[in-house]
């Protein structure tokens, strides 16, 4: 038996939208039916989910997120965050190595693609980390990482320090065509301060965090992927002076690419509304100008796709403050419909635009055979109510934690379903 989706809304990226009827056959897309054609599929012995008025998109793609297991049970694990991106569309998520143990030796990439399969929802991506231990002080065993299933390798959560070892890992991985992705940090520049340095952090007399802090290590690894000519990927981008060197670096070639998260376009440091630590996250919230910096570079493609960075964190943790709290916020469930409401609803952003940066563009810029609708391809795919307007609630949250600034918000445009592989997963 296998699943006909009905008159669902289908869009691109020129957002041209069409009516579409889609038959789901074990776990590929086996047909593809232009609705307006009149004719109706024979649905007999298969499931139908009527699509009518919703709309149809491949299953969203997510290369920036914190799983947190293992080590890090109490705040997530891998069953509790394929729950919670599937509630938000998602379909493929990458998994950052900052775990405990982190993830560099493949019998811990192993332990993260065997927990996936047995107890997570949809897709899994583990990346594998630059140095051992992510201490800055010697590099992985690359080919070794690649070989257990590694899609990259980064040190997020921090930055590599020394400009010798990030273009050895740039040189290793470019030699086996892999990329290297970048939390760019210069740990100098932050010490002590949990937000940025602006107006937030001068009312409340708090250490702010500069952009330089960002930039500089944006700046340095451009130019050592330049001279590597490693694939460069720059996390989670937060500053006007960043948007400014990535944009300069493919104005000359250099094959950088980079993403922005839901936060970093819709809130700044003048959002904050007081000491509370759901509002703590790195990169930092920082200035209106850089907020329409990235929203601009996004929009003349110097950003490449969005992620979500979803970092969950025990509310126990959270409510230690706005200097001894962890950084970090949940993104998974509230991720689109927050740009959806933001950016489509206002007109600023076609939805093809938005549905193009969390499907097929992630695709892409990291070669995988997904975020698209086409026959043949594996079936991931999420249904998107645009009509209905819904608050955030707390209680709601699949996620093991509840660290979020977007409680109470009210927001439009909500996954209903999400199908992974061929399966619903959401409804």
């Amino acid at each position: 038996m296998g699943i006909w989706i009905l008159n669902g809304l289908t869009v691109d990226v020129n957002n041209v939208q069409a009516k579409k009827h889609i038959l789901i056959e074990n776990d590929k897309i086996a047909q593809v039916v232009d609705a307006a054609s009149g004719s109706t599929p024979q649905t007999e012995g298969h499931e139908v989910i009527d699509a009518a008025g919703k709309l149809v998109t491949p299953g969203f793609i997510d290369m920036h997120v914190h799983l947190r297991e293992p080590g890090f049970e109490h705040k997530e694990n891998i069953a509790t965050g394929t729950r919670s991106a599937a509630r938000g569309g998602f379909t493929t998520i990458a998994c950052m190595p900052n775990t405990r143990p982190v993830i560099d030796t493949v019998d811990t990439v192993n332990y993260i693609l065997d927990k996936a399969a047995t107890e997570g929802v949809i897709r899994v991506i583990p990346y594998g980390t630059i140095t051992k231990n992510q201490l800055g002080r010697e590099l992985t065993d690359f080919a070794a990482l690649k070989e257990a299933g590694v899609i990259g390798y980064t040190d997020d959560g921090v930055g590599v320090q020394s400009a010798q070892m990030m273009k050895d890992a740039m040189a290793l991985a470019a030699s086996m065509d892999m990329p290297i992705i970048a939390h760019c940090e210069d740990d100098t520049l932050v010490v002590g301060a949990p937000v940025s340095e602006g107006s937030f952090a001068k009312k409340h007399g708090l250490k702010g965090i500069p952009n330089e802090s960002e930039a500089i290590h944006v700046g340095r690894d451009i130019l050592l992927s330049e001279a590597t000519g490693v694939h460069y990927h720059v996390c989670h981008v937060s500053t006007e002076q960043s948007v400014r060197l990535i944009r300069h670096a493919k104005q000359f070639g250099i094959k950088v690419t980079a993403e922005v998260c839901p936060h970093h376009l819709v809130l700044s440091d003048e959002d904050i509304p007081g000491l509370d630590a759901n509002w703590k996250m790195n990169p930092p919230l920082r200035t209106p100008r850089d907020v329409q910096a990235v929203i601009e570079g996004l929009e003349d493609g110097t950003i490449d796709i969005i992620v979500t960075d979803h970092a969950p964190h025990s509310e126990e943790e959270k409510a230690k403050g706005m200097m001894l709290a962890p950084f970090g916020i949940l993104g998974f469930e509230t991720a689109f419909s927050l740009l959806y409401t933001k950016f489509v609803l206002t007109g600023q952003w076609t939805l093809g635009f938005l549905v193009d940066r969390m499907t097929q563009k992630p695709a892409d810029v990291f070669g995988l055979p997904y975020g698209t609708l086409e026959v043949g391809r594996v079936a991931d795919i999420t249904i998107v109510d645009l009509e209905t307007e819904r608050e955030v609630l707390k209680d709601e949250i699949v996620s093991r934690s509840k660290n979020t600034p977007f409680i109470g918000w009210k927001l439009q445009g909500w996954p209903v379903v999400t199908i992974a592989s061929g399966k619903v997963v959401y409804s």
